[in-house]
């Protein structure tokens, strides 16, 4: 009998769990926390790469990663591990240090793995305000976020690694310019985005902090899908896709599969979670999405499609 451990990647409920947002949102809201903290060591200590890849973090065998980070002579590297509930740091020395994962408030975390970094001779210091979150709570004061729930956030590992193993499928389709399949702790999101290779208009973001940012991400055409738990105007999972600069026309564009719609708030096309996970092969339905609404974006951007993308390959006899 397959059970949620295991790691193979297949149309069956268990590669698909239900993950209803308005069962674990306290869960989800803490892990984003945690996620922050995790990630701002990550983007203090690492080189800045363009479109801020250097800060996400990378769906792994058993939950989330940083990744190898430098430190002096030494590298380190943080795990969430979504199958024992811990966080493990592991450095290239035979010392590490594990925190376990439960209900605990963000601040009586932050302080134990500050602790437990300084512990292991990692100075480092963040910015302790979380982003992209109404209302941020400083993670030393957060008291607030304090839930954990074990069977949803293995729930949301085992939809991460499905969704990655998709993501990627279709990101091998292209050769242009394509970023990695990535978790950007600050939105809460795996996205994989694709590139014109043509420079994009500059910003015109009121905050000049946030024009600052999204300069950085967005200094180039790009089209770009992710999967999102949900939140605010959108109440469930779902996956997105939107074309920074939009292309007139886009949003009246028709893609697959039918339950995708645009939505004119957020400028994307959503699919709901729920009516992938439910399609007779969700991987199918979610290739369908990515590829009808990159093609709707690609053609009306006039991308050379013919030097980006790789041809498919036909089907074995």
């Amino acid at each position: 009998m397959t059970d949620i451990h295991s790691t193979a990647v297949t149309d069956s409920p268990v590669c698909w769990p239900a993950l209803p947002l308005s069962e674990w949102q306290d869960t989800r809201d803490t892990l984003h926390m945690l996620t922050q903290i995790v990630g701002k060591v990550r983007l203090a200590l690492t080189p800045k790469t363009n479109h801020w890849w250097n800060a996400a973090l990378h769906v792994s065998a058993r939950g989330l990663t940083t990744s190898v980070i430098p430190y002096n002579d030494r590298v380190f590297e943080i795990e969430f591990d979504f199958l024992e509930h811990q966080l493990v740091i592991k450095t290239c020395d035979p010392a590490a240090r594990m925190i376990p994962l439960g209900p605990r408030s963000v601040a009586d975390f932050y302080q134990e793995f500050m602790a437990a970094l300084r512990a292991l001779d990692i100075d480092v210091k963040i910015w302790h305000m979380p982003v992209e979150v109404p209302n941020p709570i400083a993670f030393d004061q957060d008291t607030v976020h304090a839930s954990y729930d074990r069977e949803y956030a293995r729930r949301f590992w085992r939809t991460l690694v499905s969704i990655d193993d998709v993501f990627k499928v279709f990101r091998s389709r292209f050769i242009g310019k394509s970023s990695p399949v990535h978790f950007f702790w600050g939105s809460f999101d795996l996205a994989v985005t694709r590139f014109s290779g043509r420079p994009a208009p500059p910003r015109n973001d009121p905050d000049p902090i946030l024009r600052k940012i999204m300069q950085e991400a967005y200094s180039h055409e790009v089209i770009s899908a992710g999967w999102w738990p949900g939140g605010g105007d959108v109440k469930d999972a779902a996956f997105y896709c939107y074309a920074a600069p939009e292309p007139q026309g886009f949003a009246k564009q028709r893609v697959r599969p039918e339950a995708a719609f645009y939505q004119q708030q957020m400028g994307e096309f959503l699919l709901m979670h729920e009516d992938v996970r439910r399609s007779g092969s969700p991987t199918a339905t979610l290739l369908d999405f990515l590829q009808s609404t990159y093609e709707a974006g690609a053609a009306l951007g006039k991308w050379d499609r013919q030097a980006l993308e790789r041809p498919l390959e036909p089907a074995a006899a």
